[in-house]
Parts: C-alpha cells; sequence; structure tokens
C-alpha cells in the first residue's frame, strides 16, 4: 500500500482466481475475519463477471482483494499476469478499490483446513478455491500493509 493510504474499511469480497474456478470469500475489517462464499465454476468471463456483479450488488463491498500466484522464490507464476489483468477488470468494471495480495501457499493452508474439518480427497474440488480465497482475505487482513493496490 503507498506510504499514508488511507486503508478501505468496510465488506471485502476476495478472489482466489483461476482459469477455471474462480474462490470467493468475505469479510469486514470491523471483525478482521474472513470467510469462504462461494465458487464460480466457469471458463468463460461473461458469466464469471455476471455472477461477480450479482455478489457485488448482494454485499455492496469497500473493497476486493485478488490473490497473487508467483513461485516459492517470488518470481512471477504462469497465473500471475491473468491474475493482474482480472483484477485490472474488476477495478474497471465495479470502481472499487482492488488490492493485490501474495496468495503462496494459500491453497494448501486451504486444503490443510478443509481435512481438519473432515472435508478430504475429491470433496475438496468443490470448495477448495472458496476456502483459498478466504485465506488470501485473512492474510491481507492480518497484515494489510502488505497488499498492493491496483
Amino acid at each position: 500500500m503507498p506510504e499514508g493510504a488511507a486503508l478501505p474499511q468496510g465488506t471485502f469480497l476476495a478472489f482466489d482466481f483461476g482459469a477455471r474456478r474462480i474462490g470467493i470469500a468475505t469479510g469486514n475489517t470491523i471483525s478482521a475475519s474472513a470467510n469462504p462464499l462461494e465458487t464460480i465454476d466457469e471458463e468463460k468471463n461473461d458469466p464469471r463477471f455476471a455472477r461477480i456483479a450479482a455478489l457485488i450488488a448482494e454485499w455492496q463491498p469497500a473493497a476486493l482483494v485478488v490473490g497473487l500466484p508467483s513461485n516459492d522464490d517470488g518470481t512471477p507464476h504462469e497465473l500471475t499476469a491473468l491474475c493482474r489483468r482480472f483484477a485490472n477488470r474488476l477495478k474497471g468494471r465495479f470502481g472499487l478499490p482492488v488490492i493485490l495480495v501474495d496468495e503462496r501457499y494459500t491453497s494448501l493452508a486451504a486444503s490443510s483446513r478443509l481435512n481438519e474439518v473432515g472435508v478430504r480427497g475429491r470433496k475438496q474440488k468443490a470448495v477448495l478455491d472458496q476456502y483459498a480465497a478466504q485465506q488470501i482475505l485473512q492474510a491481507y487482513f492480518d497484515e494489510p500493509s502488505a497488499g498492493m493496490i491496483v
């Protein structure tokens, strides 16, 4: 975040972007806690953005958080450029602040969390992305200065 920039307050939506699925979580700055919301299982942009628009209308978020993937050493990942493009599209379409957050290890953490609650193996596929989005948003709440505004 730029030094001196006011952090948005209120409800947030977070996205774990993937070529096939987009996991979505919600949370708010008052409780500083995130919860899984849903997974959009769709490859085409029009239905994806239609669903995102409906969620934005419903939740009225103050900001959007997008997980930015990279390799373990911090170098760009094959999805890094696609995630940046997705973040820019969100900003352009909805006019909300969009914050990028390092998402390294979030899917692993999400899988571990699902294992803890008894969701294992193939049963994780339907919800893993929304739990990864929860991890992304929680990482932002835990360390807002690590976010980068688009």
